[in-house]
């Protein structure tokens, strides 16, 4: 299977989900906050270009998510999206003028290289293109439980760390159901034409979990720092397409000896994240740091 078109468009759409999530920080520190589960978050938002723009950049994201998906296997594509959190952090050091230090340009080279051999050691196999809904159901119920239970938890919990985690996770288990419904939705647009897209429950599914994604999305970035939001989208994300793409679209990876460098990579990828996670320059996007958040929104 030729798997450059997949990865070249997955990364481009790991960029910009990246620079979309500076954008979008940027604009929900600057809106009022609320311990509740806030549906008026929304407008708030709308009133803001920088949040727009962030918008325009998640949806050209979307589209190289959904061609990625539709030519490669989803344990290869929506784990590159681990990437995000570097480049968020890059691109938020560009905008602030700022610079990373030796120990971030470590951290970022350790997700990188526990990436790549990751996915070598892993040698995600399998594309299929139509999956029985004896599969859908049980992961569709799973997934949908999981996240009203993350949301519940982070509603008990006041402002911090715990609730933006809570929520982040309930975020990336959102994403995950998205690409994978994406993914369905982008082989019945192939096979059958926009008719059949139009008309298929997989279209209005993904439609569905990827606008609770960026509601719960927009609530992470409020509930508390980017330092414990952002690692547990990203992770979570990777970590739970991952178990679709294996349980639900029959793929496959390596096992046996082939376990330990996948353990290996996975260990850089976490090292690194949290590395990543505790820099200054993401500190600097906490919602701890409100007063200076709300002066750089425009």
């Amino acid at each position: 299977m030729d798997m450059l078109m997949p990865v070249l468009f997955a990364l481009g759409a790991a960029f910009g989900n990246a620079l979309a999530t500076v954008l979008q920080r940027k604009a929900a520190l600057g809106v009022p906050r609320s311990d509740k589960l806030r549906a008026g978050l929304m407008l708030d938002l709308l009133r803001r270009p920088v949040w727009l723009a962030g918008i325009i950049t998640m949806i050209t994201a979307a589209v190289c998510q959904a061609v990625a998906l539709a030519t490669g296997p989803l344990t290869v594509v929506q784990p590159l999206f681990v990437l995000e959190l570097p480049l968020a952090l890059a691109i938020a050091t560009v905008l602030l003028r700022g610079r990373l230090s030796r120990t971030g340009w470590a951290a970022a080279f350790a997700v990188v290289a526990g990436l790549a051999v990751a996915l070598t050691a892993a040698s995600p196999e399998g594309n299929l293109t139509h999956v029985p809904m004896d599969r859908w159901i049980p992961a569709l119920a799973v997934c949908a439980g999981a996240i009203v239970t993350l949301v519940l938890a982070a509603l008990r919990r006041s402002e911090g760390r715990t609730r933006a985690a809570c929520f982040g996770l309930a975020t990336a288990v959102a994403y995950a159901v998205t690409a994978a419904l994406m993914k369905a939705s982008m082989h019945t647009l192939d096979d059958g034409g926009l008719t059949a897209f139009l008309t298929a429950w997989q279209t209005y599914g993904f439609a569905l979990f990827g606008a609770a994604a960026l509601f719960l999305l927009e609530n992470a970035m409020q509930a508390g720092p980017l330092v414990a939001s952002q690692p547990a989208i990203t992770l979570g994300d990777a970590s739970v397409s991952l178990a679709l793409g294996i349980t639900v679209y029959s793929e496959s990876v390596r096992t046996g000896w082939w376990l330990l460098p996948q353990l290996l990579g996975v260990a850089l990828i976490v090292a690194g994240v949290l590395m990543l996670s505790r820099l200054p320059i993401a500190r600097s996007l906490t919602g701890g740091d409100r007063s200076t958040g709300n002066a750089g929104v425009p």
